[in-house]
Formats: structure tokens, sequence, C-alpha cells
């Protein structure tokens, strides 16, 4: 069902609970009305034909009499009953004795109850009336048809009036929720039309401060990251592609050279160390581009294993020297970490070693002296990690887009490199909830931050 559809209906609901339970209690207040106005008509009629009667001689029955005829006619069928206390009949104009008068009625009139009963066509009620010497109980019926008339008719303009609004609701309704959804349906009609090729479309946003504006917003903001994310995995693509292409070439391009013609020991030891090496940068090249794929496919969280980054430190600089033996590495630790519970951080003992390592690598690489210093320190609720080199440094330019995949600074083009280390190391340190901090002086060497949030044990 269609949300139209469905506020409509509801629309219509709610329109008809109103309008039935309004007309409802117009009609039972109406009823109400006409039964308290008749019976205290009835009342009123039944205590003045008593005082006429009572207060008048003997000699003056039949004025009495010709008075109440000419009163009894404001009420239809009128019958007056007066019984005195020994249940007998004092008065009645009840000449075909049509109305039954139980002795319970008698009874709760006498102990002061207002007595009021029904019997076809009449509608009676009993009520005391006092003289001086003695007391009565007068018995008043009448049938009030134009009462009912003025009911019936009432019934019937308030069905016409109820079947007529919920009409009016169903219209009304329609249009309401169709304006309602209004928004909802352009917002649909343009998210049909972005497909893979038109990502830069966007929705409409409205006045952009309701739920449907906020929801497009949330939406363009969405097809903004899918934008981003193609436009990355593209570019990742073809640089991927172009880094890969290159060692394969190169192997390609030796084995039909060496393939060529006969060969000396020496030469072919010497083109299979040379295929060797490009072999060894194709795996390492892969094997970044490995990485980098686990980090931005795992994100952030599922970080529940606690680590000492000491001891990342120290492994690091074990495995890069055998790596290299030229790379000096320096590690020292501040007075700050004056307890080893400190330095211990939840993570991936694998990736934040990939990340150490790159840094290492890149500041021994980059620096004429091959060598890198390490401070770690604590500070409030974090680690730090500063690895401070003497290389070519960095240019403000090329700080601003170091950490994008495989871009390499202007004055790197000389090493060895595919552009991956860095921004995989971006990608671990956020996903770990840690911060980076680069500054760089070129021909004076780089400073690189990392901070990690550390564990209460």
């Amino acid at each position: 069902m269609q949300i139209r559809t469905r506020l409509t209906i509801q629309f219509l609901l709610a329109g008809a609970i109103i309008m039935i339970i309004a007309s409802i209690a117009i009609y039972v207040s109406s009823s109400r009305f006409r039964k308290e106005d008749f019976y205290n008509r009835l009342r009123n009629k039944a205590l003045s034909t008593a005082t006429l009667l009572f207060n008048a001689s003997k000699d003056d029955a039949n004025r009495v009499l010709k008075v109440e005829k000419n009163t009894l006619g404001e009420l239809q069928n009128e019958k007056i009953i007066i019984i005195n206390l020994y249940n007998d009949i004092v008065y009645s104009s009840d000449e075909k004795k049509e109305i039954k008068v139980e002795n319970n009625v008698l009874e709760k009139v006498r102990l002061g109850f207002k007595v009021t009963y029904y019997q076809d066509p009449y509608e009676i009620m009993g009520t005391l009336y006092y003289t001086d010497y003695d007391r009565f109980v007068i018995i008043a019926a009448a049938t009030d048809a134009e009462g009912s008339l003025h009911l019936e008719k009432l019934k019937f303009i308030l069905i016409i009036v109820c079947v007529s609004s919920l009409l009016i609701f169903y219209i009304v309704g329609w249009f309401y929720s169709g304006q309602a959804t209004k928004p909802i349906a352009n917002i649909v009609k343009k998210v049909e039309d972005i497909s893979i090729t038109s990502l830069n479309l966007r929705v409409l946003e409205g006045n952009g401060t309701d739920e449907i504006g906020m929801l497009a917003k949330t939406f363009n903001k969405m097809l903004e990251r899918l934008e981003t994310s193609f436009a990355v995995q593209k570019d990742f693509i073809a640089h991927a592609s172009h880094e890969l292409r290159t060692p394969l070439t190169s192997i390609n391009g030796q084995l039909e050279v060496l393939m060529m013609k006969d060969r000396t020991t020496d030469e072919y030891k010497s083109s299979l160390m040379s295929v060797l090496d490009d072999i060894k940068s194709l795996i390492d090249l892969s094997n970044r581009l490995l990485l980098m794929a686990r980090t931005g496919a795992e994100g952030p969280g599922n970080l529940y294993k606690n680590i000492r980054i000491d001891e990342i430190l120290w492994q690091v600089q074990e495995e890069m020297k055998k790596f290299n033996s030229e790379y000096q590495i320096n590690i020292s630790i501040d007075e700050s970490l004056t307890d080893s519970d400190q330095m211990i951080v939840a993570g991936d003992e694998f990736m934040l070693k990939a990340a150490v390592s790159n840094i290492v690598d890149n500041a021994c690489k980059y620096s004429p002296d091959n060598k890198v210093d390490i401070k770690l320190q604590h500070i409030e609720k974090w680690i730090e990690i500063v690895f401070e080199d003497r290389g070519i440094g960095i240019s403000k330019d090329d700080l601003e887009k170091i950490f994008e995949p495989f871009y390499r600074a202007s004055n790197t083009l000389p090493y060895s490199g595919s552009g991956i280390g860095l921004p995989l190391v971006n990608q671990i340190i956020k996903n770990h909830n840690g911060q980076i901090r680069l500054s760089s002086v070129i021909g004076k060497g780089t400073i690189f931050t990392v901070l990690l949030p550390t564990i209460s044990l």
C-alpha cells in the first residue's frame, strides 16, 4: 500500500471516528434534554391541575374541569391521576383507564423517589403533592410525538452530515496526503535518474529543516560519499594497474631478452637476480595493496586485543635491521611513562606493526644517514609516538596530498616507492581511533607524530 493511500485512509478513519463520536454525543444530549424538558412540563402540568382542583370548592368543580380541559391541550394525550394515601383515586382524566399504576410505583413516589417509566405510547411520571391535611400521589402521562419527531429528524440530519463529512474527509485527505508525500515522490523520481554513471546528481532538499529535507540531505551526503568512494576506487584501480604493469613489463622484457640467445652462467645469474628483484618488488606491492584493501574494508571496531606499543617498536627495529643493515633506528622512552600499562592500546598487532614499519622505512629511506629517532611518551589518555628524521623533507603543497593513494612527493622520484605506504598508515591509525600529525621542512627532515588512545586496566 502506498503512503498516500495509507495516509488518506488514516485521515478518513480519524475523521469518521470524530464525526461519529460527535454525532452520538449530540443525539444523546438532545434526547436527554427532550426527556428532561418533557417531564418538567408534565410535572408542572400535574401540579397546576392538582392546585386548581384542591383549591376549588365543590361548587366550582365544573369550572375546574373546564380549566383543566383548556390547559391539557399543551401536551398530547395528557392523563392526570390523583391518588390519596389509601390508594383511592381522587381524580382521573384517564376515562378509558389506559394508564396502569402499580403499587410499587406509588410506594417509591411516597418515599420521595423521582419515578418515570414508559408505557407505550405514554411517558409517565409520578410526583407528590402536599396539602395542609394530606399528601397525594399524582401520576401524569402524555405522549411527546413532536419531540420524538424532532429526534428522528436530528438523527437523519446527523447521518447525512456524517456521510457527507466522510466524503469530504476522503477528498481532503487524498489532497493533503498528496501534498505531504509530494517531496518524497520527487526524491524517488530523482533517485531513479541516478546511476553509477551519474553519481554527481543530487536530490532537492526543499527547506532542509523538516524530516523530508533532512532525509534528502542525508541521501545527498551518502551520494557524496559514494561518488568519492567510486572516484577513489577508480583511481586506485588505475594506479594499481600501472604500478603492477611496470614490474611485470620489466620481468617480461628481461626474460624475452634472456631467451633470445645462449648466454654464460654469469649472464644468466645477473639477469635472474634482476628478475628476482622485480618479483620481490611486485610481491611487496601486492602485499601493500591487499593490506590497504583490508584496512579500508574492515574500518574501525573489533579492536579488542591488548597490545604494548613499545614491544611493537622493538620488533620493528629488529626486523628492519635484518631487512637493511644500514638503517639506524633509535628508540627512547620518555619519563612520563612510569607504568607499563600506559603503553597498552586496543588494536590489531599485525596492522600496527605494518603502520610503524612503513613510517620507519620512509624515514630511513629518505634520510642520507638512514637514521630515525623514535620517542615514546604518555599524554593524558594518549600514547604518543614521535618519528623524527633528517631527510629530504616534504613541501607544503605535497603535505596536503601525502595521504592520497599512489601520490608521491615531487622530490621522491629518484627513490623507489609506490605511494601506498602513508595512505595505508593513515587508514590503520584511523581504524584504531588514533590521530596523525605531520610537520616537515624541505632539506631538514620530517616529524611524524602518531597518537593512539590507551586503555584503563
